[in-house]
């Protein structure tokens, strides 16, 4: 059965910038509770004081019963919507976070909700993301997703000019105590369990302990990004393996890693390295949504430890990757800012050997499917294809049997 997004419950409109036809407006409009047989199973009892060892034993049975997914789609603003999340899914993913959602706006305006967040039965296991500094608040946006997500995540980790501004994310790290007060007040009224994920401190006894802190607050998962709030350039900056490893080593619950992934070789080497449960990709994927199911950027086929190893032509390309995606917008509907977006990083490196039809995608004010199809037509027709690429299979030669020696 074709699944459309799931709203919050009772929308009362569409958004007017939601690429939806009249008919799939209707279909959203009258849409309620179609997502009862997918929403999660009581994760605990709201309101009851649970002990360390429960909450742990409960946090591993719940990753557990998800399937122990390894290769996530990290939270990206305006980028980790419900068709790139089904795209990614395609490919390898196996779990995905929502964009950052504001939880004061989320609570207050529901044409932010609806436009914001929207899900499906295939959409899952999902981490809905909010960004908050008042427990109540996160608290009342929280339950409006309960129904349709497998965890609710604190954002602990934004470290933008916004978030300084607005008092969240990775600036949360100068108020410990409030960021406490965020987490146990989910943890006490939620049946989802609850997952943060945060950002190192440059000491990394300072990390450790923030860590231990959201993990005796009742945090059932966490995510590390192995940067401080103060390297905000993955290209400039590596992410410190070493410190998530520690962090791993001194929590009892599941524990996943952000940073420095560049193909699927990398989230080997990062669960090898740190013995992580599972890696989060966020900038690699969005230039490459298939990078789960091992194809390669030119970047990172062409590199000497590449060439090595022997990379081809793996039979995709990205022109083809944003085909599925417009489709899946078109069925699943989205703001066209994040189609525009979308659309500009995964045609990047087609863009840069033909920049006059990246002047043409630029100057295009309003978009239309029409002209996305198009634009991926017009591309292919000028030639210079830039396929993904995937590692050489080399056939073992089957060894001859020996002939069998006569007993005398």
């Amino acid at each position: 059965m074709t699944q459309t997004p799931i709203p919050i419950p009772n929308p009362k409109q569409v958004v007017d910038d939601l690429i939806c036809s009249e008919e799939q407006q209707q279909q959203r409009d009258g849409q309620i509770e179609e997502t009862v047989d997918a929403s999660p199973a009581s994760f605990g009892s709201p309101g009851r004081v649970l002990s360390a060892d429960t909450r742990v034993e409960r946090a591993w049975a719940h990753w557990k019963k998800l399937g122990r997914p390894k290769y996530i789609v990290a939270p990206m603003v305006d980028n980790s919507e419900l068709p790139f999340r089904l795209l990614c899914q395609k490919y390898g993913a196996q779990a995905a976070y929502t964009p950052m959602l504001h939880s004061r706006i989320f609570s207050e305006t529901e044409k932010y909700r609806n436009q914001e967040f929207t899900t499906c039965k295939e959409d899952r296991p999902l981490f809905v993301q909010f960004c908050a500094n008042d427990p109540d608040t996160l608290l009342e946006a929280a339950k409006r997703v309960e129904p349709y997500c497998d965890y609710v995540d604190i954002n602990l980790g934004c470290p933008q000019r916004i978030a300084r501004r607005g008092n969240y994310g990775a600036f949360l790290m100068d108020n410990l105590p409030l960021v406490k007060s965020l987490v146990e007040k989910l943890v006490q009224n939620l049946s989802v369990p609850v997952s943060c994920k945060i950002r190192i401190f440059p000491n990394l006894q300072d990390t450790l302990n923030y860590a231990k802190m959201l993990e005796d607050a009742g945090c059932s998962l966490l995510a590390v990004h192995g940067r401080t709030r103060d390297e905000k350039d993955g290209k400039k900056f590596r992410a410190d393996w070493s410190a998530i490893k520690e962090v791993k080593n001194a929590l009892r619950i599941p524990v996943l890693a952000n940073g420095n992934i560049r193909y699927i070789e990398d989230v080997d080497d990062c669960i090898k390295e740190t013995g992580v449960e599972g890696v989060l990709s966020a900038e690699t994927l969005l230039e490459n949504p298939a990078v789960f199911a091992g194809f390669r950027t030119a970047e990172w086929a062409k590199d000497s430890e590449a060439e090595e190893e022997g990379f081809v032509d793996g039979g995709l390309d990205q022109g083809d990757l944003v085909v599925e995606y417009l489709k899946l917008c078109e069925k699943h509907p989205v703001p066209w800012r994040m189609i525009r977006s979308h659309v500009h990083k995964m045609l990047g490196d087609w863009f840069r050997v033909h920049p006059q039809v990246r002047e043409e995608f630029n100057a295009q004010h309003i978009l239309t499917f029409e002209f996305l199809y198009g634009l991926v037509d017009q591309l292919k027709e000028l030639g210079g294809r830039v396929p993904l690429y995937k590692k050489r299979k080399i056939e073992t030669p089957k060894q001859e049997e020996s002939p069998q020696r006569v007993e005398s």
